[in-house]
């Protein structure tokens, strides 16, 4: 069975839960200010984007009908989990990957293998690797696609195809690469890896005030 197209929206929030069950496990499931928290974070993010709460919400309500999303009782507000595993029958290191995609747009196997690291540490860049083409060559249709590689570029970039849209998502990495252009391969990894490093030390900090807010919310 394909497996559902989602909006940008949909992506985002979907993502968001994948992320904070393993980077916040204190404040997982997510209630709805949480989530709306994560989706318009600055960091680890591409694009940035400013949602609303009502735009989140309808979100949830489609990935709940598609059974990508769950609502739990039990507490003063509602929570939400993730369903991906079971819909999209992957293993956890893939929904790792996927939730990285959806969060930061195309990336390398290197890059992924430095921004999945609070989610799932991989071994070596292959082991990335053995799980973007087992998600390439998925039973129910491709959930990721390899991109052409860009003029001066060293790997190919991977996109999820969860949104269906791999042009619009290969437009923000070649932006990027417009910028760079001329700058020495080596230099432009240690920037990956110091922007990599700082982003892991800012989503620390946003960890010890999410897990502050959720006992704040009961």
């Amino acid at each position: 069975m394909p497996h559902p197209t989602l909006s940008p929206t949909e992506t985002r929030a979907l993502a968001v839960l994948a992320e904070k069950e393993r980077t916040v496990p204190d404040t997982y499931p997510l209630t709805l200010n949480t989530l709306l928290s994560g989706c318009n974070q600055k960091t680890s993010r591409d694009p940035v984007m400013s949602l609303t709460e009502s735009e989140v919400q309808q979100a949830l309500d489609t990935l709940k009908y598609d059974n990508l999303a769950i609502e739990s009782s039990g507490s003063r507000v509602p929570r939400y989990s993730h369903n991906i595993e079971r819909v999209l029958k992957i293993p956890n290191q893939s929904t790792a990957i996927l939730a990285v995609l959806m969060l930061r747009g195309p990336q390398t196997a290197g890059e992924l293998r430095i921004h999945c690291d609070r989610m799932h540490k991989f071994a070596d860049i292959s082991a990335v690797e053995g799980f973007l083409n087992e998600l390439a060559n998925h039973a129910d249709g491709p959930l990721v696609e390899e991109l052409p590689r860009q003029p001066g570029a060293r790997e190919n970039r991977w996109a999820h195809r969860l949104s269906g849209a791999l042009a619009a998502q290969a437009e923000a990495p070649a932006a990027r690469a417009a910028m760079t252009a001329g700058v020495p391969e080596p230099d432009l990894a240690a920037l990956r890896d110091d922007v990599a490093a700082l982003q892991t030390e800012v989503e620390a900090l946003k960890a010890v005030v999410e897990a502050l807010r959720a006992k704040i919310e009961g």
